[in-house]
């Protein structure tokens, strides 16, 4: 009886009323959509109660798992002191205060003066693009504007954010990317590196390439580098070997700030606090979400370093005021729970817990790089990817038309674990609080899967050979 009737509700998801992101239409005319109605520590359940392992922490964010009780108890207790105020003319709320100097405190590799807060990443990295301007307009650049990103980058969907990620799909009927914002190489070793080019090389390589489009754009033109530590929507893509060192040679050679996305990778990703400590950036600018609250209330946050936020005051006292900012620009519940989760990374040391933990993640999945249809698996701390291609070569994708990833991630979904899916990625970012069992379990699933999806790729290569 109970099964009929969660049987009857999925069929009333179908064709919902919702327009869903980042979704085909004829997904949701045609398809049931997977409706996750709890979750709990490593795993979701959806309305039929079948239990996931949530490979990619929600969508890289739930990074203390589904149920922390201190951050619903956070939540709670700002709900009943002060549900909601704004932080507009001078008026705020001591969450909001908190958490700026918390995470001035916490953010070590570069000195920041001020944190403005947004909703989401995407919010963040719009307010990066005006900040920029603003103070470029502040020192007499006006021509100073251009913002250059990466082929494959990914800093959000808004109508900036998605002009400065670096994924057709993004761009593709919208118009876009704005005409300010130029792409330079991705730097994906694997796939883009000439024959015999070690990664010293490659980076070298890549960073000549910036400058030149700096040269022949104008350097008195361009006002801001911005990059992810670690690519993660466009594909798990660490840095090749000196990459930053030599970027940032580049752009501070410039006069060019840079802005450091460390929308996935803050809060311990990687086996660091933030991305820049791996990689030793020293960004003038640098945006966070997803885990500052661990996705439990939607919050973003801009962090400025005193020479950006010193010629943005002055400004804003000759204009009057800083014209910039949201209703729910450091909204004190988001702000309370944001407050714990950063206590929580803190005493749980979560940092040393995703270095603990992570080379049984990597070195498990890693394992199977053996396999016939696996191109490359990469990543590191607890992010990875793994790229189905034929003959284990960038060259030789398989047809689209046989939606390998795809079908690799209908099997882990199949045995329980949800996985992203990007054409042929697929992509996981497991909550930092996953267990070694759970880890194994990981493993187990994925084994599962690229078999079926081995056995799926000869059918296929059979049945090309008969037509």
């Amino acid at each position: 009886m109970q099964y009929g009737l969660m049987y009857i509700l999925c069929l009333r998801f179908k064709g919902h009323d919702m327009l869903a992101p980042f979704t085909a239409g004829w997904q949701t005319t045609d398809l049931h959509p997977l409706v996750i109605e709890k979750s709990e520590g490593s795993y979701v359940y959806d309305v039929n109660g079948k239990k996931y392992l949530d490979s990619l922490a929600g969508l890289w964010c739930t990074a203390l798992g589904g149920n922390e009780p201190r951050l619903v108890a956070a939540a709670t207790a700002q709900l009943n002191k002060l549900p909601f105020y704004h932080s507009f003319w001078n008026r705020t709320t001591k969450p909001s205060l908190d958490l700026a100097k918390e995470l001035l405190e916490t953010f070590t590799a570069s000195k920041m003066a001020k944190v403005f807060f947004t909703n989401s990443g995407s919010e963040a990295n719009d307010t990066q693009v005006k900040l920029v301007w603003y103070y470029n307009n502040a020192l007499g650049r006006p021509n100073k504007k251009k913002f250059i990103a990466r082929a494959k980058s990914y800093h959000g969907s808004t109508l900036i954010a998605a002009s400065l990620s670096g994924l057709p799909a993004l761009h593709k009927k919208f118009d876009l990317p704005a005409p300010f914002v130029l792409h330079t190489d991705c730097p994906h070793y694997w796939r883009y590196h000439l024959p015999g080019e070690t990664e010293e090389e490659f980076s070298t390589r890549l960073a000549n390439n910036l400058e030149n489009l700096i040269v022949n754009e104008g350097p008195e033109t361009i006002a801001a580098f911005i990059a992810e530590p670690v690519m993660g929507a466009g594909g798990v893509i660490p840095p090749p070997a000196t990459y930053f060192e030599k970027i940032q040679g580049v752009v501070k050679k410039y006069d060019i700030l840079f802005i450091a996305d460390e929308v996935i990778c803050a809060f311990g990703r990687l086996g660091t606090m933030f991305g820049c400590e791996m990689y030793n950036i020293k960004p003038d600018l640098v945006s966070l979400a997803k885990a500052l609250s661990s996705a439990y209330m939607p919050i973003g946050a801009v962090m400025v370093s005193p020479e950006v936020s010193e010629v943005v005051y002055s400004q804003s006292n000759k204009l009057g005021s800083f014209s910039h900012g949201f209703t729910y620009s450091g909204h004190p519940v988001s702000c309370a729970v944001a407050i714990e989760a950063l206590k929580l990374y803190k005493e749980r040391n979560i940092v040393e817990k995703v270095q603990s933990i992570s080379p049984r993640f990597q070195d498990g999945v890693k394992s199977f790089s053996d396999s016939p249809i696996v191109g490359e698996i990469r990543g590191t701390g607890l992010i990875l990817a793994t790229e189905f291609t034929d003959n284990k070569s960038p060259n030789d994708p398989f047809p689209p038309e046989w939606g390998i990833g795809a079908y690799f991630g209908a099997q882990c979904e199949k045995h329980g674990m949800l996985v992203r899916v990007a054409g042929d990625n697929i992509m996981m970012s497991p909550p930092f609080i996953i267990t070694p069992k759970e880890v194994d379990e990981l493993i187990s699933i994925y084994r599962k899967a690229l078999k079926a999806t081995e056995e799926r790729v000869k059918e296929l290569k059979s049945q090309q050979k008969t037509q």
